[in-house]
């Protein structure tokens, strides 16, 4: 039913991709307006009504696909840097990996009252 789609940004004037997983959230939250601007504007335009200033604001590059984007903090360089589909990634990923992690402990648990 979706298909990715690429739209301009109206800050930038930047091409970016609207994914099949934007469109089917967009749909899901009953959003009918198309985004108006790309991730990196997104962010900025965030934090001017915050009242927040663009100091802190700095580019990185992903370390999972390499892609440029736009943080609102000044990474420290001990962490690797993720864009937004690639931590939701890492995320799910760790997310799994700690849940496996608590599930052996629990049936070791279980093994340690048995004995």
């Amino acid at each position: 039913m979706f298909t990715d789609r690429i739209l301009r940004c109206c800050d930038c004037a930047g091409d970016f991709v609207f994914t099949v997983g934007e469109q089917e959230f967009f749909n899901a939250k009953g959003l009918s307006n198309l985004p108006k601007r790309c991730a990196n504007c997104r962010v900025i335009t965030r934090l001017r009504r915050a009242g927040r200033g663009l100091e802190n604001v700095s580019q990185a590059t992903c370390a999972k696909c390499e892609a440029a984007f736009t943080l609102p903090f000044k990474p420290l360089g001990y962490k690797p840097t993720f864009c937004n589909t690639c931590f939701r990634e890492h995320r799910a990923e760790s997310e799994a990996a700690r849940a496996q992690r608590s599930e052996k402990t629990v049936q070791i648990e279980q093994l340690a009252i048995t004995v």
